[in-house]
C-alpha cells in the first residue's frame, strides 16, 4: 500500500496529514503509523498525524500525538486540514467535525502574503468530566490545584479538549515539565489526562504562551492552548472581550477573539502551511516513506 502524505505546520506545529477521503487506510494500525511518522530521528518527524475523513457529507478530522493517542480535538491541525477540505468543499465558509464535535471554518485575509490563513470557531466549555478538581463546579476560574501546584490560580477551559492555564511573570520551561508529568500522577484529578499551559502577559492583548500537550510534551506550538489561554485571560479581565488577541509562543502567532453573545465561543486564526511532500510505503507491517517535494506554500 502506498498513499501520499503532505507535512504541514499551523504555528510551528508540526504535522503530517493524510488525505483519509482520497486513500483507504482500513488495516493500518494509526497509532503505529503516528509513533513511526513523528519519530523525527529515523522518519519525517512531526507533533502529530492529520487526517482528513468525511461522515455522511462532512468532513473532519481525525488527529493522533506522537505517542499513538487519539485526540478531540486540535486548532493548529484543523487549520491545516481544512485547506484540503476546502479542495473538496468548494466554498470559503464550512463546518468540519472532530471528536464529536462541529467547528465553524472560515477562510481569511492571509496574515502575510502568500501565507494560507483559516479561522476556527471553538466552542468554550467550563465544565468537563475532565476536571476531577472541580467536580461538580459550574466553573473553575482563577483557583488552587494544591496537589499540581500549592501556588498558581488555574482557570479550567474545555474547547474539545480540556486545558488548564495559569497566568506566570515569566515562562520556566522545567516548570512546566513537572506541572505536565505530575498530571499523570494525579489520575482523580486528571482522569484523562490535561493539556498545561503557562501564560505571560505582554501588553494589552497580548500574550505569550508554553505548554505541555498531552501525549506529546512541550511542543512549539498548541491551537486549542493558544485559545484556551486568550479565552482564560478575558475571563480573568486579563484580555478583552470582543477584541483581537495576538497570541504568541516559541512557533508562531495566531490571532483570537473571544466572545460572549450566543454562549462563550473563541475564533482561532492563523495559518496553514505545508512544507514537503512525500510517498508513504506499508508492506510486511513496516512503513517507509520518500520526500518527493519540498513546498513554500
Amino acid at each position: 500500500m502506498k498513499f501520499d502524505y503532505i507535512k504541514c505546520h499551523g504555528s510551528g506545529n508540526e504535522f503530517v496529514m493524510v488525505d483519509a477521503v482520497k486513500y483507504n487506510l482500513d488495516g493500518i494500525d494509526l497509532a503505529a503509523f503516528s509513533r513511526f511518522i513523528c519519530d523525527r530521528e529515523h522518519s519525517v518527524g512531526a507533533d502529530g498525524v492529520l487526517l482528513l475523513v468525511e461522515r455522511e457529507g462532512m468532513f473532519g478530522m481525525r488527529m493522533f500525538n506522537p505517542d499513538g493517542s487519539e485526540a478531540e480535538m486540535c486548532g493548529n491541525g484543523i487549520r491545516c486540514v481544512a485547506r484540503l477540505a476546502e479542495g473538496y468543499v468548494g466554498a470559503r465558509r464550512f463546518e468540519m467535525f472532530s471528536g464529536g464535535n462541529r467547528y465553524g471554518i472560515t477562510r481569511e485575509e492571509d496574515i502575510f502574503p502568500t501565507m494560507p490563513t483559516y479561522g476556527v470557531d471553538l466552542g468554550v466549555r467550563l465544565a468537563s468530566e475532565d476536571f476531577g478538581f472541580a467536580e461538580g463546579a459550574s466553573q473553575f476560574v482563577s483557583q488552587r490545584i494544591e496537589r499540581l501546584d500549592d501556588k498558581l490560580l488555574w482557570t479550567a477551559i474545555n474547547v474539545g479538549n480540556p486545558h488548564i492555564v495559569a497566568e506566570v511573570e515569566e515562562i520556566d520551561y522545567a516548570h512546566l515539565v513537572r506541572l505536565g508529568e505530575r498530571v499523570l500522577e494525579l489520575r482523580s484529578e486528571f482522569p484523562k489526562g490535561i493539556n498545561v499551559s503557562l501564560v505571560k502577559v505582554l501588553g494589552e492583548n497580548r500574550i505569550f504562551v508554553a505548554t505541555y500537550e498531552r501525549g506529546a510534551g512541550i511542543t512549539a506550538s498548541c491551537g486549542t492552548a493558544m485559545t484556551s489561554s486568550a479565552t482564560a485571560m478575558a475571563l480573568n479581565g486579563r484580555c478583552d472581550y470582543e477584541a483581537t488577541i495576538t497570541v504568541r509562543n516559541r512557533g508562531g502567532v495566531v490571532r483570537c477573539i473571544c466572545h460572549k453573545d450566543g454562549g462563550l465561543h473563541t475564533i482561532l486564526i492563523g495559518n496553514a502551511s505545508y512544507i514537503s511532500k512525500g510517498v508513504i510505503s506499508f508492506e510486511g507491517g513496516e512503513f517507509s516513506f520518500t520526500c518527493t517535494e519540498r513546498c513554500n506554500e
